[in-house]
Protein backbone atom coordinates (compact mmCIF):
# COMPACT_ATOMS: atom_id res chain seq x y z
CA UNK A 1 0.00 0.00 0.00
CA UNK A 2 1.19 3.07 -0.98
CA UNK A 3 0.52 7.03 0.62
CA UNK A 4 0.89 10.22 -1.42
CA UNK A 5 1.08 13.36 0.60
CA UNK A 6 1.68 16.28 -2.03
CA UNK A 7 2.17 16.55 -5.31
CA UNK A 8 3.69 19.10 -8.12
CA UNK A 9 5.27 19.94 -11.20
CA UNK A 10 8.92 20.48 -12.28
CA UNK A 11 8.85 22.96 -14.42
CA UNK A 12 12.17 22.52 -15.64
CA UNK A 13 12.34 18.63 -16.41
CA UNK A 14 8.87 18.68 -16.66
CA UNK A 15 7.39 16.35 -14.64
CA UNK A 16 5.34 15.56 -11.80
CA UNK A 17 6.74 15.04 -8.20
CA UNK A 18 5.24 13.26 -5.63
CA UNK A 19 6.10 12.89 -1.77
CA UNK A 20 4.88 9.74 0.46
CA UNK A 21 5.43 6.46 1.85
CA UNK A 22 5.25 2.65 2.17
CA UNK A 23 5.68 0.42 4.62
CA UNK A 24 8.98 -2.03 4.71
CA UNK A 25 7.24 -5.03 4.01
CA UNK A 26 5.84 -3.60 1.07
CA UNK A 27 9.67 -1.89 -0.11
CA UNK A 28 11.09 -5.39 0.38
CA UNK A 29 8.46 -6.94 -1.74
CA UNK A 30 8.26 -4.37 -4.33
CA UNK A 31 11.46 -1.55 -4.89
CA UNK A 32 14.16 -3.93 -4.10
CA UNK A 33 13.53 -6.00 -7.02
CA UNK A 34 14.21 -2.56 -9.18
CA UNK A 35 17.80 -3.04 -8.61
CA UNK A 36 18.15 -4.99 -10.84
CA UNK A 37 16.73 -3.38 -13.29
CA UNK A 38 20.16 -2.02 -14.46
CA UNK A 39 23.22 -3.32 -15.65
CA UNK A 40 25.77 -0.63 -14.52
CA UNK A 41 24.18 -0.48 -11.15
CA UNK A 42 26.68 1.32 -7.97
CA UNK A 43 28.22 -1.14 -6.57
CA UNK A 44 27.46 -2.28 -3.22
CA UNK A 45 29.82 -0.84 -0.62
CA UNK A 46 31.08 -3.43 2.39
CA UNK A 47 29.11 -4.77 4.58
CA UNK A 48 30.67 -3.07 7.66
CA UNK A 49 30.23 0.47 5.51
CA UNK A 50 26.24 0.63 6.66
CA UNK A 51 26.58 -1.56 9.68
CA UNK A 52 25.56 1.09 12.09
CA UNK A 53 22.82 1.90 9.22
CA UNK A 54 21.61 -1.84 9.81
CA UNK A 55 21.31 -1.39 13.49
CA UNK A 56 19.84 2.11 13.49
CA UNK A 57 16.98 0.81 11.48
CA UNK A 58 16.17 -2.60 13.54
CA UNK A 59 16.21 -0.25 16.47
CA UNK A 60 13.46 1.89 14.72
CA UNK A 61 15.32 4.96 12.89
CA UNK A 62 13.56 6.86 9.89
CA UNK A 63 15.53 6.92 7.28
CA UNK A 64 16.12 9.73 4.32
CA UNK A 65 13.54 9.43 1.56
CA UNK A 66 13.82 6.83 -1.93
CA UNK A 67 13.78 8.74 -5.18
CA UNK A 68 11.41 6.30 -7.20
CA UNK A 69 11.36 7.71 -10.88
CA UNK A 70 9.17 6.76 -13.77
CA UNK A 71 9.39 6.91 -17.63
CA UNK A 72 6.12 7.49 -19.14
CA UNK A 73 4.55 9.80 -21.64
CA UNK A 74 1.06 9.27 -20.89
CA UNK A 75 0.22 10.97 -17.38
CA UNK A 76 -1.54 14.30 -16.36
CA UNK A 77 1.02 16.68 -14.04
CA UNK A 78 -2.35 17.70 -12.47
CA UNK A 79 -2.81 14.33 -11.48
CA UNK A 80 -4.70 14.17 -7.95
CA UNK A 81 -3.14 12.11 -5.38
CA UNK A 82 -5.05 9.02 -5.58
CA UNK A 83 -4.50 8.96 -9.33
CA UNK A 84 -0.81 9.28 -8.60
CA UNK A 85 -0.91 6.28 -6.10
CA UNK A 86 -3.06 4.43 -8.93
CA UNK A 87 -0.20 5.44 -11.10
CA UNK A 88 2.63 4.26 -8.73
CA UNK A 89 0.77 1.00 -7.68
CA UNK A 90 -0.18 -0.10 -11.47
CA UNK A 91 3.47 0.70 -13.31
CA UNK A 92 5.44 0.11 -9.74
CA UNK A 93 7.42 -2.90 -11.99
CA UNK A 94 8.72 -0.30 -14.32
CA UNK A 95 10.30 2.08 -12.09
CA UNK A 96 13.88 3.16 -11.29
CA UNK A 97 15.52 3.95 -7.83
CA UNK A 98 17.60 6.77 -8.72
CA UNK A 99 18.47 7.56 -4.78
CA UNK A 100 18.60 4.54 -2.08
CA UNK A 101 20.35 1.81 -3.59
CA UNK A 102 22.74 0.80 -0.39
CA UNK A 103 19.36 1.90 2.54
CA UNK A 104 17.08 -0.35 0.10
CA UNK A 105 20.19 -2.84 0.19
CA UNK A 106 20.88 -2.50 4.04
CA UNK A 107 17.32 -2.42 4.52
CA UNK A 108 17.04 -5.82 3.05
CA UNK A 109 19.89 -6.83 5.30
CA UNK A 110 18.32 -5.59 8.15
CA UNK A 111 15.10 -7.90 7.55
CA UNK A 112 17.03 -10.80 8.55
CA UNK A 113 16.75 -9.52 12.00
CA UNK A 114 14.27 -11.18 14.39
CA UNK A 115 13.09 -8.01 15.74
CA UNK A 116 12.86 -6.62 12.83
CA UNK A 117 9.35 -4.50 12.40
CA UNK A 118 8.03 -4.72 8.86
CA UNK A 119 5.64 -2.55 9.19
CA UNK A 120 7.80 0.82 9.90
CA UNK A 121 7.29 3.58 7.08
CA UNK A 122 9.72 3.58 4.30
CA UNK A 123 9.48 7.81 2.58
CA UNK A 124 9.36 8.49 -1.12
CA UNK A 125 10.48 11.21 -3.49
CA UNK A 126 9.02 9.75 -6.60
CA UNK A 127 9.43 11.73 -10.27
CA UNK A 128 7.09 10.36 -13.02
CA UNK A 129 9.03 12.37 -16.70
CA UNK A 130 7.95 12.12 -20.01
CA UNK A 131 11.84 11.30 -21.17
CA UNK A 132 14.50 9.76 -19.68
CA UNK A 133 16.71 12.65 -20.70
CA UNK A 134 15.08 14.27 -18.63
CA UNK A 135 15.15 12.44 -15.55
CA UNK A 136 19.23 11.84 -16.17
CA UNK A 137 19.40 15.74 -15.88
CA UNK A 138 17.62 15.96 -12.79
CA UNK A 139 19.82 13.40 -11.67
CA UNK A 140 22.81 14.86 -12.43
CA UNK A 141 21.99 18.24 -11.29
CA UNK A 142 21.09 17.10 -7.78
CA UNK A 143 23.54 14.56 -7.30
CA UNK A 144 26.36 15.66 -8.78
CA UNK A 145 28.65 15.21 -5.77
CA UNK A 146 28.04 12.04 -3.98
CA UNK A 147 30.13 9.23 -4.30
CA UNK A 148 30.86 7.21 -4.90
CA UNK A 149 29.04 7.43 -8.62
CA UNK A 150 30.14 9.72 -10.73
CA UNK A 151 28.02 12.05 -13.15
CA UNK A 152 29.57 9.78 -15.58
CA UNK A 153 28.47 6.21 -14.23
CA UNK A 154 25.11 8.00 -13.93
CA UNK A 155 25.01 8.36 -17.53
CA UNK A 156 26.14 5.10 -18.30
CA UNK A 157 23.52 3.52 -15.73
CA UNK A 158 20.48 5.10 -16.86
CA UNK A 159 21.42 4.59 -20.53
CA UNK A 160 20.23 1.04 -19.96
CA UNK A 161 16.74 2.71 -19.32
CA UNK A 162 17.13 5.28 -22.12
CA UNK A 163 17.85 2.81 -24.88
CA UNK A 164 15.16 0.19 -25.14
CA UNK A 165 16.71 -2.35 -26.93
CA UNK A 166 13.23 -4.62 -27.15
CA UNK A 167 12.39 -1.92 -29.31
CA UNK A 168 15.29 -1.41 -31.99
CA UNK A 169 16.67 -4.46 -34.20
CA UNK A 170 20.04 -2.98 -33.40
CA UNK A 171 22.50 -5.08 -32.62
CA UNK A 172 23.96 -3.72 -29.50
CA UNK A 173 26.50 -5.61 -27.22
CA UNK A 174 28.38 -4.98 -23.79
CA UNK A 175 32.19 -5.37 -23.17
CA UNK A 176 31.19 -8.53 -21.08
CA UNK A 177 29.50 -9.67 -23.86
CA UNK A 178 32.36 -8.72 -26.51
CA UNK A 179 35.44 -9.91 -23.71
CA UNK A 180 36.90 -12.79 -25.62
CA UNK A 181 35.12 -12.47 -28.87
CA UNK A 182 33.91 -10.35 -31.55
CA UNK A 183 30.30 -9.85 -32.54
CA UNK A 184 29.99 -9.31 -36.20
CA UNK A 185 28.00 -6.18 -36.86
CA UNK A 186 27.35 -4.99 -33.34
CA UNK A 187 27.19 -1.73 -31.82
CA UNK A 188 29.27 -1.86 -28.55
CA UNK A 189 26.95 -0.56 -26.05
CA UNK A 190 30.07 1.35 -24.63
CA UNK A 191 29.86 3.51 -27.97
CA UNK A 192 26.42 3.90 -27.25
CA UNK A 193 26.68 5.76 -24.14
CA UNK A 194 29.97 8.16 -25.37
CA UNK A 195 26.78 9.04 -28.00
CA UNK A 196 24.60 9.82 -25.32
CA UNK A 197 26.95 11.85 -23.15
CA UNK A 198 27.86 14.17 -26.22
CA UNK A 199 23.58 14.45 -26.89
CA UNK A 200 23.07 15.13 -22.71
CA UNK A 201 25.90 17.53 -22.37
CA UNK A 202 25.88 19.18 -26.59
CA UNK A 203 29.34 18.33 -26.90
CA UNK A 204 31.36 16.06 -29.05
CA UNK A 205 34.61 15.96 -27.25
CA UNK A 206 33.63 14.72 -23.65
CA UNK A 207 36.79 12.49 -23.12
CA UNK A 208 40.15 13.82 -22.62
CA UNK A 209 43.19 11.51 -20.89
CA UNK A 210 45.30 14.63 -19.73
CA UNK A 211 42.57 15.61 -17.14
CA UNK A 212 41.79 13.87 -14.32
CA UNK A 213 38.80 12.10 -14.24
CA UNK A 214 37.01 14.46 -11.25
CA UNK A 215 37.65 17.09 -13.22
CA UNK A 216 36.67 15.67 -16.22
CA UNK A 217 33.35 14.71 -14.39
CA UNK A 218 32.54 18.12 -13.28
CA UNK A 219 33.05 19.69 -16.65
CA UNK A 220 30.85 17.23 -17.82
CA UNK A 221 27.89 18.01 -15.23
CA UNK A 222 28.46 22.12 -16.19
CA UNK A 223 28.10 20.98 -20.13
CA UNK A 224 24.71 19.30 -19.39
CA UNK A 225 23.62 22.18 -17.02
CA UNK A 226 24.41 24.59 -20.00
CA UNK A 227 22.79 22.45 -22.87
CA UNK A 228 19.30 23.12 -24.18
CA UNK A 229 18.38 19.35 -22.57
CA UNK A 230 15.41 21.17 -20.91
CA UNK A 231 13.88 22.67 -24.49
CA UNK A 232 14.66 20.06 -27.01
CA UNK A 233 12.18 17.92 -28.18
CA UNK A 234 14.20 15.51 -29.86
CA UNK A 235 14.94 12.76 -27.50
CA UNK A 236 18.41 10.69 -27.90
CA UNK A 237 16.00 7.57 -28.36
CA UNK A 238 14.31 9.36 -31.48
CA UNK A 239 18.14 9.60 -32.71
CA UNK A 240 18.94 6.23 -32.25
CA UNK A 241 15.83 4.96 -34.06
CA UNK A 242 16.95 7.24 -37.09
CA UNK A 243 20.20 5.32 -36.84
CA UNK A 244 18.53 1.71 -36.90
CA UNK A 245 16.71 3.17 -40.00
CA UNK A 246 19.49 4.11 -42.03
CA UNK A 247 21.13 1.33 -40.96
CA UNK A 248 18.97 -1.07 -43.30
CA UNK A 249 21.93 0.39 -45.64
CA UNK A 250 25.06 -2.22 -44.67
CA UNK A 251 27.71 0.74 -45.73
CA UNK A 252 25.35 3.26 -43.47
CA UNK A 253 25.62 1.00 -40.59
CA UNK A 254 29.21 0.10 -41.11
CA UNK A 255 29.34 4.11 -40.50
CA UNK A 256 27.69 4.32 -37.61
CA UNK A 257 29.67 1.97 -35.95
CA UNK A 258 32.50 4.18 -35.75
CA UNK A 259 31.99 5.84 -32.43
CA UNK A 260 33.34 9.16 -33.37
CA UNK A 261 30.58 9.22 -36.54
CA UNK A 262 28.00 8.03 -33.88
CA UNK A 263 29.07 10.89 -31.32
CA UNK A 264 28.61 13.62 -34.43
CA UNK A 265 25.85 12.47 -35.58
CA UNK A 266 23.86 12.55 -32.64
CA UNK A 267 24.65 16.00 -31.95
CA UNK A 268 24.19 17.56 -35.08
CA UNK A 269 20.96 15.39 -35.58
CA UNK A 270 19.56 17.05 -32.77
CA UNK A 271 18.94 19.88 -35.05
CA UNK A 272 18.43 18.34 -38.15
CA UNK A 273 16.26 14.84 -37.33
CA UNK A 274 12.78 16.14 -38.91
CA UNK A 275 14.98 16.53 -42.45
CA UNK A 276 17.22 13.54 -41.54
CA UNK A 277 13.93 11.48 -41.31
CA UNK A 278 13.20 12.14 -45.13
CA UNK A 279 16.35 10.71 -46.29
CA UNK A 280 15.56 7.08 -47.84
CA UNK A 281 19.04 4.98 -46.08
CA UNK A 282 20.30 4.72 -49.67
CA UNK A 283 20.30 8.72 -50.06
CA UNK A 284 21.64 9.06 -46.53
CA UNK A 285 24.83 6.92 -47.76
CA UNK A 286 25.08 9.35 -50.61
CA UNK A 287 25.59 11.98 -48.30
CA UNK A 288 27.98 9.66 -46.35
CA UNK A 289 30.19 9.08 -49.08
CA UNK A 290 30.19 12.83 -49.52
CA UNK A 291 31.36 13.56 -46.04
CA UNK A 292 34.08 10.93 -46.21
CA UNK A 293 35.14 12.00 -49.20
CA UNK A 294 35.28 15.85 -47.88
CA UNK A 295 36.92 14.93 -44.71
CA UNK A 296 39.55 12.87 -46.51
CA UNK A 297 40.96 16.30 -47.54
CA UNK A 298 42.01 16.78 -44.15
CA UNK A 299 46.13 15.71 -43.38
CA UNK A 300 45.46 13.08 -41.26
CA UNK A 301 48.86 14.04 -39.54
CA UNK A 302 48.27 17.64 -38.77
CA UNK A 303 45.25 16.98 -36.77
CA UNK A 304 43.87 14.84 -34.14
CA UNK A 305 41.66 12.99 -36.90
CA UNK A 306 38.76 11.71 -33.93
CA UNK A 307 38.35 15.05 -32.69
CA UNK A 308 37.93 16.87 -36.20
CA UNK A 309 35.75 13.73 -37.33
CA UNK A 310 33.69 13.84 -34.41
CA UNK A 311 33.26 18.05 -34.83
CA UNK A 312 32.70 17.89 -38.76
CA UNK A 313 30.28 15.31 -38.87
CA UNK A 314 27.63 17.61 -35.87
CA UNK A 315 28.76 20.20 -38.42
CA UNK A 316 27.75 18.42 -41.28
CA UNK A 317 24.52 16.93 -40.31
CA UNK A 318 23.49 19.86 -38.55
CA UNK A 319 23.60 21.31 -41.45
CA UNK A 320 22.84 18.93 -43.47
CA UNK A 321 19.51 20.83 -44.84
CA UNK A 322 21.82 23.20 -47.16
CA UNK A 323 24.64 20.88 -47.37
CA UNK A 324 22.49 17.62 -49.18
CA UNK A 325 22.41 19.35 -52.38
CA UNK A 326 26.05 21.00 -52.42
CA UNK A 327 28.56 19.26 -54.60
CA UNK A 328 32.09 18.25 -52.72
CA UNK A 329 34.08 21.14 -53.61
CA UNK A 330 31.80 23.37 -51.60
CA UNK A 331 31.38 20.42 -48.58
CA UNK A 332 35.45 20.43 -48.65
CA UNK A 333 35.27 24.58 -48.19
CA UNK A 334 32.96 24.50 -45.62
CA UNK A 335 35.14 22.00 -43.65
CA UNK A 336 38.49 24.05 -44.39
CA UNK A 337 36.65 27.10 -42.76
CA UNK A 338 35.49 25.02 -39.47
CA UNK A 339 39.12 23.87 -39.52
CA UNK A 340 41.09 27.45 -39.64
CA UNK A 341 41.04 28.19 -36.09
CA UNK A 342 42.32 24.71 -35.11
Amino acid sequence: MIEIFSTDKDEVIRSLVATGRVKYEFALENLLPLLDRFGEQRKKQSRSFYTRLKADIITGCIMPPITLAFVNDNFDYDMPKNEVREFVTRHISSGYILDGLQRLNTLSEAAEAENFDKDRSLHLNIIIAKKYDLLLYRMITLNNGQKPMTARHQIEMLTRGAIDLSGFSLPVATEKETEGTKIPGAFRMSDIVEAYTAYLADNVNNQNKKIIESKLDEILVGRVMDSDLTETNVSFSQILSEVERLSAVPENKEWFRQVNNLIGFTVGAKRSISFISIFSPEKFCLQVEKFDKAFSSINPSKVNVGKFRRELAAFFFKEIDKFHTDDLGSVEAAFFEQTLTE
